[in-house]
């Protein structure tokens, strides 16, 4: 099977922007990644708004389906790859820090509600969501959403894996000081599970935040095949079924696991 080749936009950073400046912003780094064979976008966490927007978040949040995805799978469908970005979601009077993933026809392939908040902006205005596993096809590949302080409980990634993922795509919004996540915990996560992982963080300052940058496409045996620095950013890498495959031959973690002695994990 063919490689996918991955795009991880690290940016725009700094102070939160307009819907309509990170759409634009989309729309340039879209065409970049297009002529660098990518076949698959990944932005970061809240992409649309900025995550450092406090209590206008309420009005800066859309439906699934809303002017937001319409531009977003404009953007997919003109520049043939897919796209998947972070937004806030609203469901009735509820609002979710959620990821959509849009495929290179337009279509919206998936959409994951983050289950795990961090802090005190996350938790006081967003409600978690209630599916661990959300996964869709792209170009034979079986890709699955996280984001962010997600990736950070083994369990969620490890149930990721037991369900098929074979690219784990993880929009994020890390802070200074924990560089280590992006750093050390991305790579080992890729390994103890044995799938590849598209971590594409934010940069910058962004009112009281100070995002990390360091994204990275983290493989299966451990190495990162792709990093970015801390500012603005745009790298590309290919996800290789080939490889994935013959690392699951050599690591055997997923078939040696016992099940039956973790029930106390439930």
């Amino acid at each position: 099977m063919a490689p996918l080749r991955t795009a991880l936009y690290q940016g725009p950073g700094g102070v939160p922007r307009t819907s309509e400046d990170s759409l634009a912003a989309l729309a340039r780094t879209a065409r970049r990644a297009a002529d660098a064979g990518a076949r698959l976008l990944l932005a970061s966490e809240l992409y649309l708004t900025g995550y450092a927007v406090g209590d206008a978040l309420p009005g800066l949040a859309e439906t699934a389906d809303g002017p937001g995805a319409g531009r977003v799978a404009g953007i997919a469908a003109e520049n043939g790859l897919a796209i998947a970005y972070g937004y806030p979601e609203r469901a009735g009077r509820t609002l979710y820090n959620s990821v959509q993933l849009i495929g290179p026809d337009g279509s919206r392939l998936a959409n994951y509600r983050k289950t795990h908040l961090f802090g005190d902006f996350e938790t006081d205005h967003f409600t978690p969501g209630d599916r661990a596993v959300v996964q869709a096809d792209l170009d034979g590949v079986r890709v699955g959403l996280l984001i962010c302080y997600d990736v950070e409980f083994p369990e969620n990634v490890r149930a990721h894996a037991l369900a098929g993922t074979e690219l784990l795509l993880v929009p994020t919004a890390l802070m200074r000081p924990y560089e280590i996540v992006a750093q050390t915990v991305l790579p080992a996560r890729a390994w103890e599970s044995q799938l590849y992982i598209a971590y594409a963080n934010r940069c910058g300052r962004e009112g009281d935040f100070h995002f990390t940058g360091l994204s990275c496409l983290a493989a299966p045996d451990g190495t990162v095949r792709a990093r970015a620095g801390v500012a603005d950013d745009l790298v590309v890498a290919d996800m290789d079924p080939d490889l994935l495959k013959a690392s699951r031959a050599e690591n055997s973690y997923l078939g040696d696991r016992r099940p039956e002695l973790y029930t106390s994990l439930l």
